[in-house]
């Protein structure tokens, strides 16, 4: 078991509660819809692979988000402000509470990326097949087989595929959707749909602080440069070093990497540039802020030392240092009592899926973590392999088991409506 720690129990009343949504006629039905429809979703997840969509650049396919939504029968669906596709599931009740179920639209891979689904079996080859192409999968039949089943609920749930949620992005769909929406309509809960593994249930998002460190000086030729010119390479090497000696702690996790480097013009020139992008991640803000002060001075340090090794004081012919901010995902951890965490567990335990990985990621839900608002992430079903990478694949198994889980934490969230209902774990604007 993947455990950054272990759960407490679930709670009886919760228990209770998704005791009695399960037996209600149309969630039953609507779970029998996922299993039915299982064939047609697969392809659904095809359909969208193929669709590029690198980060930033994910119009083409929030299109076809939007026609989507729209086929299987949300209102109101638009495309938001920085490129968001939301679309409203309307509750029974206008004083309900309001949770939003999100899946990220983006991928890591370049325009221009070859992408033609390969299927041997039940392995399907492409790169975002798994990540996060299920998750949008998972997403859509949610909404279809709730819609289909006649599944009415207390409270609104707004459906989302987000942007920006890789990489350089910065979970920028996220942060838009709480930092906009918030002011008019207070989201109660999220539930992001990201990875595969259904027996994960994310109980803390990790934060992240990124940085490009950048060594600029005159640069020169080689030869005729030498003993005169500081190399901004050379700086940066030595900055390097002093960081592969940070000492961090294993609890709370703390990490740190290097994980670009780019400058110089040719093998015979002192590099007049040489820039680094860092990722320093934990699950603790104090001991991310230790790491992060560490890897400034360490760079500022060898800035110094750079310069000193060739005696240069003029600062027209020294190497500086430019820092800029790339990434900053904001962290925090949710207690076991958390409503998101209590439904998505008795969702699970409903469905006969082990809880097995209780942990930590970095995903959509680390904003609403961050700002206290219950949230979680679950996962599609099936399984991805070589994430990230062009050799990814996607191994097709229990795929119907994604939307259902999603589902009956939905449900269980804002309330069944109807002869059947149950009250929502979720409370209204935090009260």
């Amino acid at each position: 078991m993947a455990m950054s720690r272990i759960p407490g129990p679930i709670e009886a009343d919760v228990l209770k509660t998704m005791d009695a949504i399960v037996k209600a006629p149309e969630v039953a039905k609507a779970l029998e819809l996922a299993q039915a429809g299982a064939e047609a979703a697969m392809a659904l997840q095809v359909h969208l692979c193929e669709i590029p969509a690198p980060t930033f650049e994910e119009q083409v396919r929030a299109e076809e988000m939007v026609r989507l939504m729209k086929a299987n029968g949300l209102k109101d669906v638009t495309i938001d402000g920085i490129g968001n596709v939301v679309g409203r599931r309307p509750g029974k009740n206008p004083e309900g509470p309001l949770l939003v179920i999100g899946a990220h639209m983006d991928t890591v891979f370049p325009a221009g990326t070859e992408i033609k689904v390969r299927r041997e079996g039940n392995v399907y080859y492409g790169p975002g097949i798994g990540d996060n192409c299920s998750g949008l999968r998972c997403l859509l039949e949610t909404v279809r087989c709730m819609n289909e089943a006649g599944v009415e609920t207390e409270g609104d749930i707004w459906f989302c595929g987000t942007v920006g949620e890789e990489g350089l992005g910065d979970i920028r769909g996220s942060k838009y959707l709480f930092r906009e929406n918030n002011t008019v309509n207070r989201i109660d809960g999220f539930l992001a749909i990201d990875n595969t593994d259904l027996g994960r249930i994310l109980c803390s998002a990790i934060g992240s602080h990124r940085w490009r460190f950048t060594v600029e000086g005159p640069g020169g030729h080689s030869y005729s440069g030498f003993g005169t010119t500081p190399s901004a390479i050379h700086a940066v090497c030595l900055a390097g070093a002093k960081v592969a000696h940070l000492k961090v702690p294993a609890d709370p996790k703390t990490t740190f990497t290097i994980g670009t480097i780019k400058g110089g013009t040719t093998v015979n020139s002192i590099a007049a540039s040489c820039s680094v992008d860092i990722d320093i991640r934990s699950l603790d803000d104090g001991e991310l802020k230790k790491a992060e002060d560490f890897i400034f001075k360490a760079f500022e340090d060898a800035v110094a030392e750079e310069n000193a090794i060739w005696g240069v004081t003029d600062p027209k012919k020294q190497v500086h240092l430019k820092t800029e901010p790339i990434g900053n995902r904001p962290g925090g951890t949710r207690p076991d009592e958390c409503p998101v965490l209590q439904a998505s567990r008795a969702a699970q335990a409903a469905l006969g899926i082990e809880l097995t990985s209780y942990t930590d990621s970095s995903t959509d839900a680390n904003m609403p973590v961050s700002l206290g608002i219950p949230a979680t992430c679950l996962s599609a079903g099936g399984r991805q392999v070589r994430t990230h990478t062009i050799d990814e694949y996607y191994e097709c198994f229990d795929i119907e088991k994604g939307p259902q889980l999603a589902m009956l934490a939905a449900v269980a969230l804002v309330g069944l409506a109807g002869e059947h209902g149950t009250a929502p774990l979720l409370k209204k604007n935090g009260v």
